[in-house]
This record gives structure tokens, C-alpha cells and sequence, in this order.
């Protein structure tokens, strides 16, 4: 029976749920299904294929054939600390599609087509063109400061006392309330950015504004959407000093996400950005050797294993 199956494909990243928290369980496969088997034994089915990542807090393990389920359907795994407030590793739920990926590096290696994609961020970001005549190191500081008063400005709207972002990676406790709200809103940003620059194709470590991180490029894209999403709701749950704000704050998000269409509109939004370079991918060398077996189309987007 199990041969008359048809094999697993993996969703369109717009088609999903954003994300899933899971804390103190096993992460398994039981009868070909997702499952989470909590210490008492009671079993929690997760719709794996129709969620963009997973995000896995402390007291979660996960089986091999979890981790395998999770790549064949295109799901991220996200390691994280408490509250989702730390990003510790990820599993790649594909992998980047090497057209795609010479076509980024050849934009972020060149300094006249790096400054056109930040351009375009800038001016997707803010809803106007950025000045004239201005490097990548002049656009980023006015863009931080702009960022800054941003910060002030959602604060005050809330009616929350803000001095500045800051946090400590190494004890998040001694953060303000409004700071950890943040710390746990970006995380929940980040991991599905991760989800959708992956499936697109493109490698999260190769940035334009950002550099030397492995998610350079997801902390560029993520920031075009920061302030229209999770940066208000994180305010918004720090105004009301709940006895549970990391948790209040990750529904929020995965609500704000929903109502936003924000996963439709990621893979568009990089596609968009990364044509303001005005180049064509690179093609193939005549040379090269094609693949001996050519890949099946499948139902996922572009970065997503067949």
C-alpha cells in the first residue's frame, strides 16, 4: 500500500502557516505523521508540511526521521533559547539552487550593484527613494538613524518608557520588558524569513547591508518588514505587562503574519530587490555537465528539494 503513495512534496512557502513553537517534547514520526510526545506520553500531531519552521525551545528533542520529514516537505528547524529570545542553529529545509546563488554573489561582490540593491531596500523600507550620490556606509547610517527614531516613535504610541535597544546575549533577564519583547518578536521574523530565502534559493549568508553573519542576507529582508509587523506588536504586548510576554508576543506575531500576508510576499519582495541590480542570472557554462537525472517539477518554490 505504502508504494501506491505518492511522494512528498513540499508546499509553496504563501501556502503555509508562518510558525510553530514547541518546548520540553519529542519531536518523532509516528505512522508517517509529525508528532510531538510530551513526558506523559500524550501525543500532539503537527500539520509538519503546511508550517514554513518550527521553532524548537529548550527540553526538545528531535529523531532522524523527524529532521529527515521535516527536509523532504520543506520545513525549517530553528533552534532556540527560552522564549524564542536566542537563535541557536537551523536545519536547511532545501537548498540554494546554484543559478540563484552565483546571481547574489555576483550583486553583493560588485560595489555598483550592491549599492543599487541597498537602494532598492532603502526605498522599499521607507517608501521613498533614498538621497542621490550616497555610498553604502552613508545610506546605512541614515537609515539607523531613522531606525532610532522609529523606535521612539511606536514607543510613545504605545505608551512605553524606551531608552534604547539593548540587550545582553549572554543574560537576556537583564533586558526591559520592551526589549525582550523585541528580542522574541525578531526571532519569530527571522526564522520564517530564513524559511522563505531558502526555498527561494538564495543563501541567508551573503547580505547587502549586513555582512559576516550566516543570516546576513535574512537580517536585510527581514528589516524591509520589521516595522510593519513585529516591532508594533512587541511594543503593543510590552504596554500591557502580561505575566507571559515572550508567549503573548509569539501568538501576535504568527496573528500579524497571517493578517499581513507576509509569507506571500517575501520570495516576491527578494525578487524585486535583487532585480534592482539590472543584470540577468548568469547562465550555465557551455562546458558544464548537466544532471544526469533532470529534477522533477515539484509543487514547492525554487529552493525546495524535488
Amino acid at each position: 500500500m505504502a508504494g501506491l503513495l505518492p511522494s512528498l512534496k513540499p508546499i509553496a512557502i504563501k501556502e503555509r502557516l508562518s510558525v510553530l513553537f514547541i518546548e520540553r517534547g519529542h519531536l518523532d514520526v509516528l505512522d508517517g505523521a509529525f508528532v510531538v510526545v510530551d513526558k506523559s506520553g500524550v501525543r500532539t500531531h503537527i500539520p509538519v508540511g503546511g508550517v514554513a519552521c518550527l521553532m524548537l525551545e529548550p527540553g526538545t528533542r528531535v529523531s532522524h526521521a523527524a529532521a529527515a520529514l521535516a527536509a523532504r516537505v520543506g520545513t525549517l528547524l530553528v533552534w532556540v533559547g527560552e522564549a524564542g529570545v536566542r537563535l541557536y542553529s537551523s536545519g536547511q529545509p532545501g537548498g540554494a539552487r546554484a543559478d540563484r546563488l552565483l546571481y547574489q554573489a555576483k550583486l553583493a561582490l560588485d560595489d555598483s550593484l550592491r549599492l543599487k540593491v541597498v537602494r532598492k531596500m532603502y526605498a522599499i523600507r521607507f517608501g521613498e527613494e533614498p538621497p542621490e550620490r550616497r555610498s553604502v556606509e552613508q545610506l546605512r547610517g541614515i537609515e539607523g538613524a531613522r531606525v532610532r527614531e522609529t523606535y521612539k516613535l511606536i514607543a510613545k504610541k504605545y505608551g512605553v518608557e524606551w531608552n534604547a535597544r539593548n540587550y545582553d546575549t549572554t543574560d537576556w533577564d537583564k533586558g526591559d520588558l520592551p526589549n525582550r519583547c523585541l528580542s522574541s518578536a525578531t526571532a519569530c521574523l527571522y526564522g520564517v524569513t530564513e524559511a522563505a530565502v531558502l526555498a527561494a534559493g538564495y543563501a541567508p549568508a551573503i547580505g547587502f547591508i549586513h555582512t559576516g553573519k550566516p543570516l546576513s542576507f535574512v537580517y536585510d529582508v527581514a528589516d524591509i518588514y520589521k516595522f510593519e509587523t513585529v516591532v508594533p506588536v512587541a511594543f503593543k504586548i510590552a504596554s500591557k505587562n502580561p505575566h507571559n510576554p515572550e508567549q503573548q508576543v509569539r501568538l501576535a506575531c504568527r496573528d500579524i503574519f497571517r493578517e499581513t500576508r507576509l509569507l506571500e510576499r517575501i520570495i516576491p519582495g527578494i525578487e524585486e530587490i535583487l532585480a534592482a541590480g539590472e543584470i540577468s542570472p548568469p547562465t550555465a557554462p557551455e562546458e558544464a555537465v548537466a544532471p544526469a537525472i533532470p529534477n522533477p517539477e515539484s509543487l514547492g518554490d525554487a529552493g525546495h528539494r524535488s
